[in-house]
């Protein structure tokens, strides 16, 4: 990152573009003292979870200029889960201490070279901010982007999403109980012949992602999400639930398909979420949900690169399933 003479913003090279970076020094995650972050250490150098037990541990600082280089450094990884989709973008100018704007219109100062899609809603449209490069996620981190949230369709087919997302939400941060539903999930999704993979929250759960091929409405993958969850949750009642409301779920895990609608949106593969010391939403392999070290927090802006050079979704099929030969098997009771 090169600096500008006086107050002039940096300036950084992010592909074929130069990008200003305005206040690279602004304290966006500030650092804790004597275990304030919340987070726990593994000895692994990363951060833990509360339900895997451990040492708490202080949470660490990190400016706007390391969210830049952050997301320039994981730009090769990140792009192809965000090119084409619109985006809801988590704003926080003034870091965690200061008010959050969850932003869906696109500002008008807005580089013209940035992808904007104009979707409809009632009564208008609105234009989301679409990030098809390095530049533009450089721009958005300038702009104290902390979190992408992505729509589960791209522009082409606003109406046929591409993934189909399973939220597993904890009662607390027993992240044992998150790994023992993750592997249910994939049991029953292996009886249906439905390619899956885990990735972290960078919260407290897991999303359990499948691939689809387009060809299938809102309303017909978000009923099939639903109708799998609740026979999941039918087979272990005491560990699991899909009731929408906090009262009505005890200690158990929510099954929660609700992202599966026109217009929601999930977490981004690779986000920094707004939470102490940085933690970061990232894909795993099954081998790795296994390994005890993992927690839904256990990679942050620090290393969460590292762990996209792993390329954890390799054995992901490159071509998404079809819902149909999937709902028959679900819909005819095993012999």
């Amino acid at each position: 990152m090169s600096g500008g003479p006086g107050g002039d913003p940096r300036t950084v090279r992010a592909g074929r573009r130069t990008v200003g970076v305005h206040r690279p020094d602004k304290v966006l995650f500030p650092g804790s003292r004597d275990g304030d972050g919340g987070d726990v250490s593994d000895g692994s150098g990363g951060n833990g979870d509360g339900g895997d037990g451990g040492v708490a541990e202080p949470a660490k600082e990190y400016t706007k200029g390391d969210l830049v280089e952050y997301y320039r450094s994981v730009a090769p990884y990140m792009l192809p889960h965000l090119r084409g989709r619109p985006l809801m973008l988590e704003r926080r100018p003034d870091g965690l201490d200061g008010p959050v704007f969850m932003q869906k219109n696109t500002p008008e100062s807005y580089p013209d070279w940035i992808t904007r899609a104009e979707v409809p809603k009632e009564g208008g449209t609105v234009v989301h901010t679409v990030c098809d490069d390095t530049a533009t996620l450089v721009h958005l981190a300038d702009q104290a982007c902390l979190t992408l949230h992505r729509w589960l369709s791209r522009t082409r087919h606003l109406d046929r999403p591409d993934r189909l997302v399973f939220d597993l939400d904890p009662a607390g941060d027993d992240f044992a109980a998150v790994r023992a539903a993750a592997h249910a999930l994939r049991a029953l999704l292996d009886e249906l012949r439905l390619p899956c993979a885990p990735m972290t929250t960078g919260s407290r759960g897991v999303h359990v992602i499948v691939p689809l091929d387009g060809r299938h409405g809102f309303d017909e993958v978000r009923g099939f999400a639903r109708d799998v969850a609740e026979a999941l949750a039918a087979r272990h009642p005491d560990r699991l639930t899909t009731a929408p409301r906090k009262k009505d779920r005890g200690d158990r895990l929510y099954l929660d398909v609700q992202r599966n609608g026109y217009a929601q949106t999930a977490v981004a593969p690779y986000s920094v979420r707004a939470r102490p010391g940085a933690p970061v939403a990232v894909p795993l392999s099954w081998d790795q949900l296994d390994d005890p070290r993992t927690t839904a927090r256990r990679w942050t802006l620090a290393d969460a690169v590292d762990q996209a050079r792993t390329e954890p979704w390799a054995d992901l099929p490159a071509r998404g399933r079809s819902l149909g030969p999937a709902r028959r098997r679900l819909d005819t009771p095993a012999d």
